[in-house]
């Protein structure tokens, strides 16, 4: 094989795999390729009253976060109002997010409250969560306005 084709082959391949890894900032949590709620479609929480996952041939960027939907009514709804749909925290857990962390939210363990979507990180945190949702949705509103652009890793520190 060449030896010039591999080299551009292995720079393709490394700049594709930094591209993706930072194709969202720390403002959301996705994946390493930028898909975020793990490829629910955000829309379906309020319309049908439950997580459900998109199609990966449907979606639509918010935030440099690729979001799925499991029609092409929900994604214009979406288009419409992202904030609307987008979980709270940029779908980081509330409980964690009103600690001053920003771990990881369960797109299948969620509540909607006021008309927002917020995720949580178990049924466990969920449960210590819900006892005061209120209170912490408060405290994790001014604690987000602090740590929002960070890195997770950044706030474990």
């Amino acid at each position: 094989m060449n030896p010039i084709k591999t080299i551009l082959g292995t720079v393709a391949v490394s700049v594709a795999l930094t591209s993706a890894a930072f194709a969202a900032g720390s403002e959301v949590n996705a994946t390493s390729t930028g898909l975020a709620l793990r490829g629910y479609d955000p829309v379906a929480y309020f319309n049908l009253g439950e997580p459900t996952p998109g199609d990966w041939q449907i979606t639509a960027t918010y935030e440099d976060a690729t979001y799925r939907f499991i029609s092409e009514e929900h994604k214009a709804k979406f288009e419409a109002n992202p904030e609307a749909y987008a979980p709270q925290y940029g779908g980081y857990c509330a409980f964690g997010t009103a600690m001053g962390f920003k771990f990881d939210g369960d797109p299948e363990i969620w509540k909607i409250v006021d008309g927002e979507l917020f995720l949580n990180l178990s049924s466990g945190v969920q449960a210590r969560w819900e006892k005061d949702v209120p209170g912490f949705i408060n405290t994790a509103d001014v604690k987000w306005g602090e740590i929002e652009f960070k890195d997770p890793a950044e706030l474990q520190n």
